[in-house]
């Protein structure tokens, strides 16, 4: 994950292997400090402010408590396409202000979106902090003022090129879009794809996505974190003035996510214009909803990545029969998906690395992690962790999540206090939780070579619906 030594802290956490399954100290690690005070505007704004006066530069990142979770099913990609729409002006901004003032006076500015939420952010020099408090106002507020039809079909064009680019003419790119589709049910918010399926952009017209806007771009639906070299009072003041007169929205009801348990395993076979089969397998897992998603990137940590690591050693380096292996937690708001994928060397099978994959895991489950493992580990993610604070963006991302997804943006110091305190117990409790027989095979093949698949024979054939819009698995 983005946001992931103290050796000796990790030491003494390796130690503890039979302390209870999941702990999480009672009075977190108060080495790592942000200092920041928030509060709320009466249309429902949430403010952030950290002050960090080392660099004459400042930081403002809006996030919208909206993403593609808050999608219908045909009427999918509103949210990432808002990430575009957003910049093509707004109200008393003409088209490419935004970048003047930011990029034109050395900063930068730019935009994303996940499942869950949606971000607006820029990082400038201090005196034109009031200038970008006012760009971000205007484009909440009077956004709609200057979207009309040619605007929005010319970002749905965008949208929908850069889906082909990234997803539909990408090598492997649809992997990702399949093992979520059967993972997840149909109807579970999680299951269609951030940038949205193209039957559904194409269909998207202006005034869906108007209706979209009004319900979440809100300010009761937003926070706004300002975090560097500045004066709070002032910016106060500024936040009251451009932000102050936006009505507040309608109450948004939040959709409500089932937890996913898989039985048995599903294999899949989906044939790509590729030219080396790749093997995936994920497994439903959690959400920032709870402390196992850290727990499971430790264990990616010790599966993947350096050549000592578990798989990496066995099949890259000892058998030889990968070229590459990785293992990854992706932790959205409500859910998870834990994944590991392999490219075979010239000569080896999908069938063989899968069995190789399973040896090591269920050697891993059924033994833990050494010491020394977790003490690299632990070390590794804390690291990532406090890199994360080195810049005032970083710092402002953490203060966000912690506030939108936890009501919380001081949730960073249990989040680092987890993190330090993760322990060989844990790793075990959570390999033997969530890596189980019930899980998804992918196999992704050359065209017109379906017996590459790994277990061919139990593997059912995926394709793209005629539309686009969705996948279809041969004989379901």
């Amino acid at each position: 994950m983005m946001f992931r030594t103290l050796l000796a802290a990790a030491s003494a956490a390796v130690a503890a292997t039979g302390a209870a399954a999941q702990k999480v100290p009672a009075k977190p690690d108060a080495s790592i400090n942000i200092p920041f005070e928030t509060y709320q505007l009466p249309n429902g704004l949430t403010v952030i402010m950290s002050v960090d006066k080392s660099v004459p530069r400042v930081a403002v990142d809006v996030w919208y408590h909206v993403g593609s979770k808050n999608e219908k099913p045909g009427r999918t990609g509103f949210a990432h396409m808002f990430e575009h729409v957003m910049f093509t002006g707004s109200g008393h901004v003409p088209y490419g202000l935004h970048d003047r003032y930011t990029e034109g006076v050395g900063g930068y500015n730019n935009g994303s979106t996940t499942n869950d939420r949606t971000n607006y952010y820029e990082e400038v020099p201090s005196n034109y902090l009031e200038t970008n408090l006012w760009l971000e106002a205007d484009r909440m507020g009077w956004l709609l003022d200057k979207l009309d039809e040619a605007k929005f079909a010319a970002q749905r064009d965008i949208v929908q090129n850069e889906r082909r680019q990234g997803i539909d003419n990408q090598p492997y790119g649809r992997s990702f879009e399949i093992l979520t589709s059967q993972i997840l049910p149909e109807n579970n918010p999680y299951s269609w794809p951030v940038v949205g399926y193209m039957a559904d952009l194409k269909n998207a017209t202006v005034d869906d996505v108007k209706e979209f806007f009004r319900l979440y771009y809100a300010p009761n639906n937003a926070t706004l974190a300002i975090v560097g070299n500045f004066d709070p009072a002032q910016a106060k003041k500024w936040v009251t003035t451009y932000f102050g007169e936006i009505p507040r929205g309608k109450p948004i009801e939040r959709p409500k996510v089932e937890p996913v348990h898989l039985q048995d395993v599903r294999r899949v076979t989906f044939e790509d214009r590729v030219q080396v089969p790749r093997l995936y397998i994920a497994w439903p897992s959690v959400g920032e909803d709870s402390n196992d998603d850290m727990i499971l990137d430790v264990a990616s940590t010790i599966l993947t990545g350096p050549r000592t690591a578990r798989l990496t050693k066995e099949l890259v380096y000892d058998r030889q029969s990968a070229a590459q292996v990785s293992a990854m937690q992706a932790t959205s708001e409500n859910s998870g998906m834990y994944l590991i994928q392999v490219t075979p060397r010239p000569g080896h099978t999908l069938t063989e690395l899968e069995a190789q994959v399973d040896s090591v895991l269920d050697r891993f489950r059924n033994e833990g992690p050494t010491a020394e493992e977790m003490t690299k580990a632990t070390a590794g993610t804390e690291f990532g962790f406090v890199s994360g604070l080195e810049s005032n963006l970083g710092k402002a991302d953490l203060l966000l999540r912690g506030s939108v997804f936890h009501g919380d943006p001081g949730y960073y110091r249990k989040l680092y206090a987890g993190i330090t305190s993760v322990t060989a117990a844990d790793v075990k409790r959570v390999l033997n939780k969530y890596l189980t027989p019930g899980r998804v095979v992918l196999s992704v093949v050359p065209i017109g070579k379906p017996d590459e698949a790994s277990n061919a024979a139990s593997s059912r054939k995926v394709t793209v619906a005629a539309d686009g819009g969705h996948y279809v698995v041969e004989g379901k």
